[in-house]
């Protein structure tokens, strides 16, 4: 049957009642989070733009339908292989994880999902995305225990772990609670793949070929360059342009980011929105793109919008690439290889980025102005990564999101109100911004700094979900204590050991059995064993070896770690240098020779006042 078959497939066709395998052509999951942060934004925007309170859930059905696009299916003796789309179905299978999470969380039944995330056949159940090397770590994710895929020898399991982890972080709010039943609805009936089913191996092969490997299409940067070209006049002034134009789209290039195209097109993205943005699309029913999702074809914007721009004349279309595209293409690549490389008076910008807060260029931008010198610029850039530095602590120790869809509109009214401001009134805008700030390192509600029994304490876990985040907030704890007791450390020391890397060590082993003197219940030990202030960090090596030793035994060996861990034991406070930074910064420092509860409430005191000097806002003006 020499013939190849292509049908339109709902997400519950596609996933119900058939197992799938991975075929050679693609043994990786490979997808970043800008792929599914790009997927969540556009089924949320499909979505939401149809949807209304007052509808009935038979309504959904006359929902218009989202194209996911297509996959290249094979089948060989009884399997049927992903020859291409196993990225696409991958994440579908981890949302779908994430919204039955969801509806167990809220209480609802979750109607249709676990059989698109599984099934049972002759007593046994498996995925239907079913790739066994992955089937412990997908287990986990579904069952909600605790999996580290730090140093897993398999990619396709580390990215399983950290896409998933995007997934709980970047899921739109707005899809959650009472509209949840109906976008699920939506999702799995009202978007559409079109399998494509080869009949032979050297048939799958030769479509995946074709469909990755023809062509090349004109990129908005091209499109972008054609058009400002076209209206310069001058063939001198054209031919300075142009020149200049191709040595940045060089240096976008030696950036040595995954994708160039989106680099470049990243850069006018943020450009346009940091000087001409003046609206953005409010988030209800009915509303329309303004300025800032409209600036996502930037080629088309700038053509609608040259009066705005001041495109008056030829002479106007020269100076936009040679002074204004010139200068703030420079500071970008600057700000894009600093937060690729930890860079001496750029630290921010690499956690920042390390974080994946990458409206941080957009807005570094928003203050600058073409009359700026050189020093003046880096100041100005500095104040404000500096304060989104501490403005993502301060969120992820309140256990706030910080991603891009939870924080857009906040960052928008932040742009408008910096724009084009001199270092001394960007300052006061900055200072004013975090004194008015709800999230600090003080008690609040939802902190992880919470009084119980007159200490701060509340039960911030450490889950598949934070592990990032809580790996990050230990290293910047780790690093502040050891430079300023005069040691030779920094971030890279504990964020990235290429041989032995750091990882996330309990103090308290896993043995509830040891500590029903001080818990009700297992559940509420796990609560505690998770927490912040129960947490330091060991080489991977370390770690391993502790196994579930006694506390008594591994505060020993805490003594040769770094200064976090080590300032457990009585003999840490030996050190001269590390007694003389306990003076100057007045930190609760004090060795415990046990760790019970009221142990960990101290150490969460100790973290608390850490966070506050390691962020705190007199950074802003140069303390």
């Amino acid at each position: 049957m020499n013939r190849i078959d292509a049908r339109p497939k709902s997400v519950r066709m596609l996933l119900s009642n058939v197992k799938y395998d991975i075929d050679f052509y693609q043994r990786e999951y490979a997808w970043k989070r800008r792929h599914v942060e790009d997927l969540l934004n556009d089924l949320h925007d499909k979505f939401i733009a149809r949807y209304s309170e007052q509808h009935e859930r038979a309504e959904v059905e006359s929902y218009p339908h989202y194209f996911l696009g297509p996959i290249i299916t094979v089948k060989r003796n009884g399997q049927t292989y992903i020859v291409d789309g196993q990225q696409r179905l991958t994440t579908l299978t981890l949302l779908l994880i994430h919204i039955h999470h969801l509806y167990l969380s809220s209480d609802r039944i979750a109607d249709g999902i676990k059989p698109l995330i599984f099934s049972t056949k002759f007593g046994t159940e498996s995925f239907n995305i079913n790739v066994q090397e992955r089937v412990g770590c997908m287990r986990s994710l579904f069952e909600r225990n605790e999996f580290d895929a730090t140093d897993h020898n398999n990619l396709s399991v580390r990215n399983l772990v950290d896409r998933y982890g995007d997934i709980q972080e970047l899921f739109p709010d707005s899809l959650t609670g009472d509209t949840l039943p109906y976008f699920v609805d939506w999702l799995i009936d009202n978007v559409d793949l079109v399998e494509i089913e080869a009949y032979t191996n050297n048939d799958a092969f030769a479509i995946f070929e074709t469909m990755n490997d023809r062509g090349l299409s004109l990129g908005q940067a091209d499109m972008l360059k054609g058009y400002l070209l076209a209206n310069i006049n001058s063939y001198q002034q054209k031919t300075d342009a142009n020149d200049l134009w191709k040595k940045r789209i060089v240096e976008f290039v030696n950036i040595g980011t995954e994708t160039n195209t989106d680099e470049v097109d990243s850069f006018f993205k943020a450009w346009l929105r940091a000087k001409y943005a003046v609206t953005i699309r409010e988030r209800k029913k009915g509303a329309v793109n303004c300025d800032y999702e409209n600036i996502g074809q930037f080629h088309r914007w700038v053509h609608d919008n040259k009066e705005r721009i001041g495109l008056e004349n030829a002479q106007d279309f020269h100076d936009l690439i040679m002074q204004q595209f010139n200068r703030f293409a420079g500071h970008y690549i600057a700000m894009r290889q600093a937060s690729l490389n930890l860079t001496d008076g750029r630290e921010e910008i690499y956690y920042n980025a390390y974080n994946n807060f990458t409206l941080q260029y957009m807005l570094a931008l928003t203050p600058l102005k073409l009359e700026d010198n050189n020093e003046t610029a880096l100041e100005k850039i500095r104040l404000v990564t500096t304060y989104l530095d501490i403005y993502i602590a301060r969120r992820i120790v309140n256990s706030r999101r910080i991603a891009s869809d939870t924080v857009r509109p906040s960052m928008f009214k932040l742009m408008k109100t910096i724009r084009n401001k001199d270092v001394s009134q960007l300052r006061t805008c900055l200072l004013d911004e975090l004194a008015s700030m709800q999230d600090t390192f003080q008690v609040k509600q939802r902190s992880l700094f919470t009084v119980v029994d007159g200490y701060y304490y509340k039960p911030c876990l450490l889950t598949n979900a934070n592990r990032r985040r809580m790996h990050y907030l230990l290293v910047r704890i780790t690093t502040y204590i050891e430079q300023q007791s005069g040691m030779n450390t920094d971030f890279l020391t504990y964020i990235d050991g290429q041989d032995n890397p750091f990882q996330i060590e309990h103090i308290w082993a896993d043995k509830y059995e040891r500590h029903q003197d001080e818990f009700t219940s297992e559940h509420e030990f796990h609560d505690y064993r998770n927490d912040f202030s129960g947490l330091v960090l060991l080489p991977r090596s370390t770690n391993q070896s502790f196994g579930a030793d006694t506390y008594q035994n591994k505060v020993q060996r805490y003594l040769k770690e770094n200064l976090l861990a080590a300032s457990l034991h009585p003999q840490a406070y030996q050190n001269p240098n590390f007694k003389n930074f306990m003076r100057r910064s007045g930190l609760p420092f004090q060795p415990h020779e046990q760790f019970k509860k009221a142990d960990l409430y101290k150490r969460q005191d100790l973290y608390r006042q850490i966070c506050e000097q390691i962020w705190d806002s007199a950074r802003l003006l140069g303390q």
